[in-house]
């Protein structure tokens, strides 16, 4: 009967100890259940996140809205009524970036633009494009959606798609035509006969 009690004993305190493991992982489980389905975890209203790098600014996102869905798999930010970005380069030359509709995808640090992007750049380049990408970290834009580019001097390309780093002076089109306006040097071709 010795036996028979000690062994009882043993089997209540294993039962409890994987009914707490049992418990404990599924807790997030659980966590995951009390938020609805393609709910975002948190919202926020009339948004300013400042970005620096060694002390210094480096851009500036304002939005009016901003959706997190980070509880997800593939965890995002959406920003349904759009954002507006600054970004300064190292000589403080401002390059600012709007669009009516964007999300940032966490895992690799992409944002996706969509609906009226515009970007202007310090020396008054503006990009009109469908759609546009932004990588964060490697500091490059492209699109594979028609854009327009138009020049401070007038000149302007229609294309089918690009890739650039953020203030475009490393611009690569594709399929694109356009105005190339060139400034015309009259040269003297007269020789001196003395």
């Amino acid at each position: 009967m010795y036996k028979t009690k000690h062994i009882g004993k043993s089997v209540i305190a294993l039962l409890s100890v994987i009914t707490l493991f049992a418990c404990e992982g599924n807790y997030k489980n659980i966590q995951q259940l009390s938020i609805k389905d393609n709910a975002p975890v948190g919202d926020g209203e009339g948004i300013r996140t400042v970005y620096t790098d060694s002390g210094r600014v480096v851009s500036t996102m304002i939005t009016e809205k901003v959706l997190n869905f980070e509880n997800l798999n593939f965890g995002y930010q959406e920003f349904p009524q759009g954002i507006e970005v600054h970004f300064w380069d190292e000589e403080d030359r401002e390059t600012v970036v709007t669009s009516s509709y964007a999300i940032q995808f966490s895992g690799t640090e992409i944002v996706d633009l969509r609906e009226d992007v515009v970007v202007t750049t310090h020396d008054s380049t503006v990009v009109n494009a469908k759609q546009l990408y932004w990588d964060q970290k490697n500091r490059w834009v492209f699109t594979d959606e028609p854009y327009k580019i138009t020049l401070p001097d007038g000149s302007f390309n229609n294309g089918a798609g690009f890739d650039s780093n953020e203030d475009f002076t490393q611009f690569l089109s594709r399929k694109n035509d356009g105005i190339q306006l060139i400034e015309k040097k009259e040269t003297n071709t007269e020789t001196d006969d003395q």
